[in-house]
């Protein structure tokens, strides 16, 4: 019987990678946080604090808490802020949503002009009372420097009297 001298024996662990795998690896693109997620929580070991990673969603976050913040809270910018809390028991009437629509509009104009607000809804939910109301604002938006696309966001304040 004749044995095969020639046979060539490899190991595993001397293979490596492809090329194409390498290259991947190389040229991924790198996760960097834009901006931390609010309101806060705690990280899940990368970071202190959730962050987010889209500038979609920051902006989307900054354009939110501007919305909710009052004139006099944000420390060091006393007009920082739509200030909808005088406005908050009158919401649902049409000389309040115009009021809001304006406030809503010259801060966004400030503090975000990138921001190009299309459309402005409210909606008032008495939870079963007439002394405590949830009010929802829907507002709809375009980032044109980023895409087309619509996007929407929902605030809700409440209110008691």
């Amino acid at each position: 019987m004749a044995t095969r001298q020639d046979r060539k024996v490899y190991s595993f662990k001397s293979v490596g990678d492809l090329t194409e795998d390498i290259v991947s690896e190389r040229y991924q693109a790198s996760t960097t946080p834009i901006g931390i997620i609010t309101p806060l929580q705690l990280g899940n070991g990368s970071n202190i604090y959730k962050m987010h990673y889209k500038l979609e969603d920051q902006i989307r976050d900054n354009l939110r808490n501007l919305i909710l913040t009052n004139k006099g809270e944000r420390l060091g910018r006393q007009d920082f802020g739509a200030n909808l809390l005088e406005l908050v028991f009158e919401l649902g009437s049409d000389q309040a949503d115009q009021q809001a629509m304006i406030r809503i509009r010259n801060s966004v104009g400030k503090y975000l002009p990138f921001v190009n607000l299309v459309g402005f809804a409210t909606d008032i939910d008495h939870f079963d009372n007439k002394e405590v109301a949830k009010i929802n604002l829907f507002i709809t938006y375009t980032i044109p420097r980023i895409s087309t696309k619509q996007r929407g966001l929902k605030v809700t304040l409440y209110t008691a009297g």
